[in-house]
């Protein structure tokens, strides 16, 4: 006879591959795609424009765009369920998955990830509460985390986590890896081709942002000071002020928006 847990786990494994998660989880990837393109929106008029209309370059920002739109509300809600997919279908993931304990630390990390998203579009559907932006989220964690013995110590390695965060992804995007997850072998030959493109610009352009942020966290650590710690909104503004001046983030920006036309590949031909 079979265990109880083994019953557990069946219908687990039976939700998890049910055809209601599979195509909400579709509807996550897009609602992920929409948010990046909007990111990638406000970073391209920062760096062109001269501002943003005082929004953050963020997630939150781009969640304070979509509720501005007609139907605002109704586009928040559909986010909430894509998310929500997400969170479920990448628990079932980190706990169950059959992949390398890598893709289930990945796995669990995006769950992180997506439920901060969940718990922000709520924040605004039920409380009119945007909450704060990521750049003091960052700074209040930072500061948190300093407090701790050996804060110091744990914020550098939060630092060299990141780096190394946006290292990964920078050679994902480089050698392509990211193709893995797609079902190329169901996609006509130039629905192929742009996927690889956008992916491969999109990537490395969060290996950058990634790697920029960890550098700053670093700094907070051994100057211990918790301001210097930067979120995805300052993060980006700091590569205009580099010697490349505004077409550094001009660049990002751009391969922003097309990791964000590349979730729409993900939303049509991800392993799910």
């Amino acid at each position: 006879m079979n265990s109880p847990q083994a019953h557990v786990e069946g219908a687990a494994r039976r939700a998890a591959n049910s055809q209601t998660l599979d195509r909400l989880a579709r509807v996550g990837l897009a609602c992920r795609g929409v948010l990046y393109g909007l990111i990638g929106f406000l970073a391209l008029q920062i760096a062109f424009g001269g501002g943003s209309g005082g929004k953050e370059a963020d997630k939150t920002g781009a969640i304070e765009m979509v509720a501005e739109q007609p139907f605002g509300t109704f586009l928040l809600w559909l986010m909430v369920v894509g998310f929500v997919a997400l969170v479920v279908w990448q628990l079932f993931e980190a706990v169950m998955g059959r992949g390398r304990t890598k893709d289930r630390v990945e796995s669990g990390a995006r769950v992180a990830v997506y439920s901060l998203i969940v718990a922000t579009l709520l924040g605004v559907l039920l409380r009119g509460d945007f909450g704060a932006s990521m750049d003091s989220q960052s700074k209040d964690i930072t500061a948190m985390l300093m407090d701790l013995p050996l804060g110091q110590f744990i914020v550098g390695l939060l630092g060299l986590g990141l780096i190394g965060l946006g290292a990964y992804w920078i050679r994902q995007g480089w050698k392509k890896e990211f193709l893995k997850d797609l079902r190329t072998g169901e996609m006509p030959a130039r629905a192929r081709e742009l996927a690889e493109k956008f992916g491969t610009a999109g990537y490395i352009a969060r290996g950058v942002i990634a790697a920029v942020a960890g550098v700053f966290v670093i700094q907070a650590a051994v100057t211990y000071d918790p301001d210097k710690a930067k979120g995805i909104d300052s993060t980006l503004r700091s590569l205009a002020e580099t010697p490349a001046g505004p077409w550094l983030l001009g660049a990002v920006a751009v391969g922003l928006l097309l990791f964000a036309a590349y979730c729409f590949f993900e939303a049509r031909w991800h392993r799910v």
